[in-house]
């Protein structure tokens, strides 16, 4: 089966077709026949209806939409077919994503009118949510320490997100390493422009470091990850802004560039570093947020195997990798400097008797979302 595969970013749109069978296990398989990425995008629905225009395809070239949605709140904790009643509760939980379910409503419209609409018949399409894989996390650890009654009202609570690329992550380690699933215990790094980690323990998300939003966690490119809360009140009256305007100023201003006032390219502040001690500073406090989650997670699991490394900064960048690994070698991780810089794609990167091992795996969320989705179809 061919399978569309949609994957809106707060401004990007990365598509890509995939041929796979419908999956009779865990092993995620299929082939990509093309793929790209439009970027920067301000207009999502004017951006996915020229890429169809682009492409010229028909109800023909494939039997099935992929659409990534980032929240799904508790209502979606499995793949759902997208009809009306979908949309409309996906632009209801846009508040607890910001930037993020709105562009993947715009995005279905327009696929609709293209192909669910007129002579062109009809293609069935599937919401994979971005927090469905954390929908094992036990309340112990979902739970805000907030008045119960507001929690319960509004639903606040830890959701977490990125689960379909640790979802990845938590499979091809399963399948290169021949541990079955129910004995996995791994934490799993998605590192690039958005940062989250994930305690893995027997095939579940056990905990995760997004929370009620993608603000929480990991220090970011633009967001800033953890902080104080009274920090939002303090900034609105100091600076006689409206909270609202507090948090975007978190969600796009802060994380590596607020700290470097220089760039959220970590390429960029990774050569600025050797001069500027503010591009340093950036690069040691991101490092320092990632080793004190792993050395949580360690603690709150009793351990685990491996840690696995992805995404453009995890994959690609070997200097934060060894930075997040120093200090690890009293909890049994022992890095190979020169596994760790030497290659690409898939490898271990620890010494051959390091009792917890690190690992890179690069992500495809997108080959991801066409296993899930062909799932659903089964």
């Amino acid at each position: 089966m061919k399978v569309l595969v949609l994957n809106p970013g707060s401004s990007s749109l990365r598509y890509a077709l995939i041929s796979a069978d419908p999956p009779s296990g865990d092993q995620v398989r299929g082939e990509e026949l093309l793929s790209g990425v439009l970027e920067p995008i301000r207009d999502h629905a004017e951006a996915a209806a020229q890429l169809f225009a682009r492409m010229q395809w028909t109800a023909a070239d494939f039997d099935l939409m992929a659409l990534r949605v980032v929240q799904g709140g508790d209502l979606y904790l499995q793949p759902t077919k997208i009809d009306d009643r979908v949309v409309a509760n996906m632009v209801e939980l846009e508040d607890l994503a910001p930037l993020h379910n709105a562009s993947s409503v715009a995005v279905f419209r327009a696929f609709q009118q293209a192909f669910q609409t007129g002579s062109r018949g009809g293609v069935p399409a599937v919401a994979i949510f971005d927090s469905s894989f954390h929908r094992t996390i036990p309340a112990i650890a979902y739970t805000y320490a907030i008045p119960h009654k507001l929690a319960a009202k509004h639903k606040i609570r830890r959701y977490g997100f990125h689960g379909i690329s640790h979802n990845y992550l938590m499979l091809r380690y399963a399948e290169m390493t021949g541990t079955p699933l129910a004995q996995t215990n791994i934490i799993t790094l998605h590192l690039g422009g958005g940062c989250s980690a994930t305690a893995i323990k027997n095939g579940e998300s056990v905990d995760t470091s997004m929370g009620f939003t993608p603000l929480e966690g990991l220090v970011m490119g633009t967001r800033s990850g953890d902080l104080d809360p009274a920090l939002v009140g303090f900034l609105a009256r100091k600076e006689n802004i409206s909270a609202e305007k507090v948090e975007l100023l978190l969600n796009t201003q802060s994380g590596l560039l607020g700290i470097s006032d220089i760039s959220q390219d970590m390429r960029v502040l990774t050569e600025r570093a050797k001069t500027d001690e503010r591009a340093r500073l950036a690069l040691d406090v991101f490092c320092y947020r990632v080793k004190k989650y792993v050395g949580a997670y360690l603690a709150a699991m009793g351990g685990a195997a491996a840690i696995v490394f992805s995404g453009g900064i995890g994959e690609g960048a070997s200097g934060i990798r060894q930075s997040i690994c120093e200090g690890l070698e009293n909890l049994g991780l022992e890095l190979d400097p020169v596994r760790n810089a030497d290659g690409k794609g898939e490898r271990r990167i620890t010494r051959e008797g390091s009792r917890m091992h690190a690992y890179v795996i690069p992500t495809d969320e997108g080959l991801m979302m066409a296993h899930l989705a062909l799932r659903w179809c089964g």
